[in-house]
């Protein structure tokens, strides 16, 4: 065990240089661009789900959280959320980019999401307008108001580091975690949970995904890097991670069966996605 110990934490240890790097990057982008696009989602209409699966995918602090008090306030439509909450992945780009992630496979991981995002943005905004004749209701400026912020007003370096050490404490923990379970199951073992029969590995990467804590995406991140789920059941997860995103939807949002069945849109469009993607055979 106590070898165990060292060697998951010697390396984690080597993933904090690149962490950190990363996060200030992210956070020179929040800055520098954060404003601008919740400006654009803010103004964008009928194009709504174009924007939020484009823009989605761009690392920004709290972006799936406004995205939600936006929604509640009635200022975007559920197509534009439901292409947000898709495209956007927590932690995902952090892990790829220190776990040495080939930019080119970066780069088609947050391609195939964008494309995900919007098609199934549209498809949704067509569904509950064309097909369920429901309309949204006027702007609810009170709940605009209580739009929720992530507090990311520390500066640059510092909030970098926070996150740096948040991000880095949850890969230890959960690095360990995965290494006593392939120590004590095997790897075959494991993968087999997710892999040994169809559809199942994406509907638990899914439920994973779902848990409104970046801890989620560090998770799902971390068990496709070492081999032990899929393309399918990785993109499953990272496509419903939306974050607190979800949880602000539950607090503002007046109308609860409706946030209900957005989630249960987010969840099912999740593993069906996963699923065509496991059986088409691609690869990132």
């Amino acid at each position: 065990m106590a070898e165990l110990l060292l060697d998951t934490a010697g390396d984690s240890v080597k993933l904090l240089p690149f962490l950190l790097v990363t996060y200030i990057l992210m956070e020179l982008l929040e800055h520098h661009a954060g404003g601008r696009t919740k400006k654009r989602i803010y103004h964008a209409g009928k194009a709504g789900p174009l924007w939020g699966g484009l823009l989605g995918i761009v690392p920004q602090c709290g972006f799936s959280a406004s995205a939600s008090g936006l929604y509640a306030g009635r200022v975007i439509t559920v197509g534009t959320l439901l292409a947000i909450y898709l495209s956007t992945s927590d932690e995902m780009l952090p892990v790829l980019i220190s776990g040495g992630v080939p930019a080119a496979t970066i780069a088609k991981i947050l391609a195939a999401k964008a494309l995900i995002a919007v098609s199934s943005g549209f498809f949704a905004e067509f569904v509950y307008v064309k097909l369920l004749k429901r309309q949204e209701e006027e702007m609810d400026i009170h709940a605009v108001c209580e739009e929720e912020h992530c507090h990311c007003e520390d500066g640059v370096f510092l909030s970098a580091v926070k996150h740096t050490l948040r991000i880095f404490l949850y890969i230890f923990l959960l690095s360990l975690i995965l290494n006593v379970a392939i120590g004590a199951a095997g790897r075959e073992a494991l993968s087999g949970l997710f892999s040994g029969v169809p559809v199942v590995g994406e509907i638990i990467a899914a439920l994973v995904g779902l848990i409104p804590n970046c801890a989620s995406s560090v998770m799902i991140t971390g068990l496709y890097l070492d081999g032990v789920i899929g393309p399918g059941a990785m993109m499953s997860g990272l496509l419903v991670n939306a974050g607190v995103g979800v949880l602000v939807l539950f607090k503002q949002n007046p109308d609860k069966r409706q946030t209900a069945g957005i989630i249960a849109a987010l969840y099912g469009l999740g593993v069906f996605w996963g699923v065509v993607i496991e059986l088409t055979g691609i690869t990132f």
